[in-house]
């Protein structure tokens, strides 16, 4: 049984109605927190990561489908993911230094450059257009598979598949 202010709430998310995000805040926020906690202990980034979980909530508000989920699912899906996604960038961030003393970016002359890569939009323009879709959003829109799979609405198998097949085409045109 669905309760009354789960209805009212799916309703003003189908319309859009910012109603939806203040009453979604006031009866899950906790518990999204709660969920965020399991996996970042930090209390300021637990709270960064509940402001992007709505954020992103909204955002996709209309793609809510009750026949698919119930809400709360729903919503501790997108909260789950969005810490998970955090931890990792962090993880990320926190390997890489900036090595200005080792830093090769000015010694590099023409001589040094692999001229035949310089054309790799051209040869990502021979592929078939789904796999150039994911490799431009990973690699010239610096996109995660993650944020691909969301802006694309293409699930994230698909979107790791079609990156794998697309890298293989274009490795038989540079290394024939």
């Amino acid at each position: 049984m669905i309760a009354p202010i789960e209805k009212e709430i799916v309703k003003l998310l189908e319309l859009g109605d910012k109603k939806a995000i203040s009453l979604l805040y006031e009866n899950y926020a906790d518990a999204l927190y709660g969920v965020i906690k399991k996996v970042i202990s930090d209390d300021e980034t637990a709270q960064d990561v509940l402001q992007e979980s709505f954020v992103k909530i909204w955002r996709y508000a209309k793609k809510y489908d009750a026949t698919k989920a119930k809400l709360f699912t729903w919503l501790y899906r997108i909260a789950y993911n969005t810490a998970i996604d955090k931890v990792r960038s962090l993880k990320n961030k926190s390997g890489k230094e900036v090595q200005i003393e080792t830093s090769v970016v000015y010694t590099f002359t023409a001589d040094s450059i692999n001229q035949d890569v310089l054309d790799i939009k051209k040869h990502l323009k021979t592929l078939d257009e789904k796999y150039q879709i994911v490799i431009n959003a990973l690699f010239f829109e610096g996109m995660t598979q993650q944020e691909a799979s969301d802006e694309l609405d293409i699930p994230l198998g698909t979107i790791k598949s079609r990156l794998k097949i697309g890298l293989r085409e274009l490795k038989k045109i540079y290394n024939p």
